[in-house]
């Protein structure tokens, strides 16, 4: 034990303990290198105090303060998946983000799990999220809107309807079968009210009623004004002395000749659902994240036979009345017959690619533009003139104003 309390002793060698200075080389601002003692170590000293090192004035290659780590790559944080260099020790990799619906919820993941079928991946590729349901609700402004609209209009087509009742017995109303006007004004309304079918979440029920309802009542509708087109026709002909068509003007033939026509549609119909009814389905594949509850159509070949019967009326009408539009004025029907006709084709030929290239709840508002529009084109290019003779011209609303016995 020296004079100032410090205890000496050696080894069994005879060595005293030893004392080591911790130097850091440390690069100066003059670009030369010194030693600066850091710590020391001496083995003398109590246990826990053996050991004194200054982290603080510690400088690491570079000059940086920060201790470095001492591993090849960053661990890999959630989200992202460790790819391994290919020759280089196993510590070594690349951090690769999970892909799209793929996740990695733990540190330094050597694999990705795929999200199930109903679930996708959030912005962060950690965590599984349920998908966003997608269907045209009444919710929505879209489908509030639509809504609005097609009530409005069949609400129109009623008041048309109650115009007609009032002045069935004047010569305008008269002049072309009232009865299929009749017939034709409650198939508008019905065809308005038919896209609310539309909207919704598509059910079983509903997606039978869709396509086969519209089908049906549109048939009907393109009937009646086949059925009156004839009708002008005939009874033009009929007219003429000798004539033999003076048996088919009436409306027992015209109703008879709208009817038939349907019948053919439903026929068509009765063979889809008893075949290949359209049913609900859950489509995951359209849209990433995104579950579109839509209607199948079942079968693709029947959709496209209920188009294609209605296009094909909607032409022969359009060609019939084109023909007969110069016919003299007590038989003008014709004239406005054509525009209807010209404005219904040229709506359901826009909706064909429309429809193709859309997808969700924009491919049923589509297809329901398409019934508005076409169905608006009917009742006003038909309906509208006349309606504006009844309550806004009486005077044009007369037999001799009819047959061109009047005076400028």
């Amino acid at each position: 034990m020296t004079s100032d309390g410090m205890e000496v002793f050696f080894d069994k060698n005879g060595n005293p303990p030893p004392l080591y200075d911790i130097l850091n080389w440390q690069l100066t601002p003059n670009n030369t290198l010194e030693n600066l003692k850091v710590g020391s170590l001496d083995f003398s000293a109590p246990k826990g105090q053996d050991l004194i090192v200054n982290e603080n004035i510690i400088k690491w290659n570079g000059g940086d303060t920060q201790i470095p780590r001492s591993t090849c790559s960053e661990s890999c944080r959630p989200g992202y998946r460790k790819a391994v260099h290919p020759g280089k020790a196993i510590c070594c990799f690349d951090c690769i983000q999970c892909s799209t619906g793929e996740i990695s919820n733990q540190t330094d993941a050597t694999e990705c799990m795929k999200c199930p079928d109903d679930h996708w991946s959030n912005e962060k590729q950690d965590e599984c999220i349920p998908k966003t349901i997608e269907f045209l609700s009444y919710e929505e402004p879209m489908g509030a809107t639509i809504a609005v609209i097609s009530i409005s209009c069949a609400a129109i087509s009623l008041t048309v309807l109650c115009i007609f009742i009032k002045y069935q017995d004047t010569p305008i109303v008269k002049a072309n079968n009232r009865e299929l006007s009749y017939l034709l004004l409650l198939a508008l309304m019905l065809s308005f009210l038919c896209s609310l079918i539309f909207i919704g979440k598509p059910r079983a029920v509903t997606c039978m009623l869709r396509q086969t309802a519209f089908g049906i009542i549109f048939a009907l509708c393109v009937s009646c004004v086949l059925a009156k087109t004839i009708m002008v026709v005939i009874a033009f002909n009929a007219t003429k002395p000798n004539s033999n068509l003076k048996k088919w003007v009436g409306p027992k033939v015209s109703n008879t000749m709208a009817m038939i026509c349907t019948i053919i549609q439903v026929i068509i119909c009765i063979a889809w659902l008893s075949s290949s009814p359209p049913f609900p389905e859950q489509n995951m594949k359209s849209q990433i994240g995104v579950i579109i509850i839509e209607c199948n159509e079942g079968s693709t070949t029947a959709f496209w036979c209920v188009l294609g019967y209605m296009g094909l009326l909607a032409i022969i009408s359009f060609i019939v009345a084109f023909l007969a539009r110069n016919l003299p004025d007590s038989f003008n029907e014709a004239k406005f017959i054509t525009f209807s006709m010209l404005v219904f084709v040229s709506v359901w030929l826009a909706f064909i690619p429309a429809y193709l290239s859309t997808k969700g709840k924009f491919m049923v508002a589509v297809e329901i533009f398409a019934i508005l529009a076409s169905s608006a084109g009917l009742l006003a290019c038909i309906f509208i003139p006349k309606c504006y003779i009844i309550l806004l011209r009486p005077h044009m609303n007369t037999r001799g104003y009819l047959l061109g016995k009047h005076t400028s």
